[in-house]
């Protein structure tokens, strides 16, 4: 099993990955962790993401889609993931997709994590982890998502089975409808192959 969930910033994606990668013995694969761990352990690539960082600018796509190359395998070949944090655009997508196919690791399912945007700044004002967490910065990083990440939806929809979630549910409600959701997609495929 090979999904992708997509949601906005406090929309839940991490809790829910490491649920369903515990729940279908898959490995949750979060692209923001995988970057901060490299720029913590100073790896080549580590200091090659810090420099764009620093700037304040994105990371290239193809240095994620490098630094995500061995975990996804790797995962591939223990069962499948979940991957949560990329892609972020369409673009980027587009441009991991050959990748992946190459590898017979592409995205299965894509699952949105839809949640109104007044809950989204309700939670990560909750949170506040930082000076990131202020409302001025919470509101840019949602119109970001809003932006550049809501066309991915109409990308896997016309790809992957892409299904979406009421999640601004408790994250158990969340996690049983997902659940029954991919039970329901795998009965079909499994029905018209």
């Amino acid at each position: 099993m090979r999904l992708l969930l997509i949601g906005a910033p406090g929309s839940g994606k991490g809790t829910q990955a490491e649920r369903l990668a515990q729940r279908y013995g898959i490995t949750h694969i979060s692209s923001g962790d995988l970057l901060r761990q490299h720029v913590q352990e100073r790896t080549a690539l580590g200091r090659q993401i810090q420099s764009y960082v620093d700037r304040g600018d994105l990371v290239p796509t193809g240095i994620v889609v490098d630094m995500l190359r061995k975990p996804v395998v790797a995962a591939v070949e223990a069962g499948g993931y979940v991957l949560d944090g990329f892609p972020r655009t369409v673009e980027q997508a587009q441009a991991a997709f050959p990748t992946a196919h190459a590898l017979g690791a592409e995205v299965q399912a894509a699952v949105h994590l839809d949640v109104p945007r007044a809950e989204l700044v309700r939670r990560l004002l909750a949170r506040g982890r930082g000076s990131d967490d202020t409302q001025e910065v919470i509101e840019h990083r949602l119109q970001v998502y809003l932006d550049e990440t809501v066309p991915l939806l109409e990308y896997y929809a016309n790809r992957e089975w892409m299904f979406a979630v009421d999640g601004a549910q408790p994250p158990d409600a969340v996690h049983q409808e997902i659940v029954a959701r991919l039970h329901k997609l795998s009965a079909f495929a499994s029905e018209t192959s």
